[in-house]
């Protein structure tokens, strides 16, 4: 009887101990947030959340060491918050720049590999210039320049392609001219009637036919207003079942004093 008594504090202590773990685990799930985009400047990162929010998927940021920006989302609304962020083209595409394309390696660059070089840098410079037009989502040139024999008459021209994808609200037709006259002027030798322009009007979800989720806050969580009494109910159903084991962790106490208390009244 006695080691019985001397065993039944860890077993009560080892019953609480699992409860707990059960607890948290059930907290960590309701409540597990996972990153969404890393390396992110602060402007980039107040976009995405602004965009989130409009959207009804409620994001952080989280400083890095380095002085980035993390965002992070709620681990259900992963996949929705990527789709709804791709197609407002963010986080907004990284262009290389002449200086990074011609950064020194080390080695020397035959003419066809710095020819190459110079084409690739002056499509990214351009793609960025593009971008930069309020309502352009995202844009892409093809920047084509034959190596053509300066003794020969018949050389082929320059062409470039031009991939624009904007926001379906933006009038697009008045900037084209002005898009390829930028184009033509950014690069030696190409003509303005040989740029080609594609614009394409982006898909994004309607506010108004898909509002804004209103949120709220239940014991410091963020979450939907419809989601409230589904987690009242499961914190409700938690709290009982605790109350419960306290209860029976109670009555075998007593039990376990009264077996006790009779065992030494027992004459024998």
């Amino acid at each position: 009887m006695s080691v019985a008594a001397h065993r039944f504090p860890h077993a009560r202590a080892a019953s609480f101990r699992s409860l707990a773990m059960v607890l948290l685990a059930l907290l960590l799930q309701a409540c597990s947030d996972t990153h969404l985009y890393t390396q992110l400047s602060e402007r980039e990162a107040n976009l995405i959340i602004a965009t989130l929010a409009r959207h009804g998927i409620a994001a952080s940021r989280i400083a890095e060491d380095d002085g980035q920006m993390t965002v992070d989302v709620d681990q259900s609304r992963f996949a929705e918050a990527v789709d709804i962020l791709d197609r407002a083209g963010l986080p907004e595409v990284k262009f290389a720049n002449l200086g990074e394309v011609f950064k020194s390696n080390g080695l020397v660059s035959s003419p066809g590999q710095e020819r190459a070089q110079m084409i690739y840098a002056l499509s990214q410079e351009l793609s960025h210039t593009l971008s930069q037009i309020d309502g352009v989502l995202t844009a892409r040139v093809q920047v084509v320049l034959p190596d053509n024999d300066l003794t020969r008459r018949d050389t082929t021209p320059s062409s470039a392609s031009v991939f624009i994808r904007y926001l379906p609200t933006m009038e697009i037709n008045p900037l084209i001219p002005q898009i390829k006259t930028l184009v033509a002027n950014g690069i030696a030798g190409l003509s303005y009637d040989k740029v080609s322009v594609v614009p394409v009007a982006a898909d994004l979800p309607s506010q108004s036919q898909e509002p804004a989720t209103p949120m709220a806050r239940f014991l410091g969580i963020e979450m939907p207003v419809s989601s409230l009494s589904r987690a009242s109910w499961l914190f409700g159903t938690l709290l009982t079942l605790v109350i419960a084991l306290m209860m029976s962790l109670g009555w075998l106490i007593w039990r376990q004093r009264q077996r006790r208390a009779y065992a030494l009244e027992d004459p024998r």
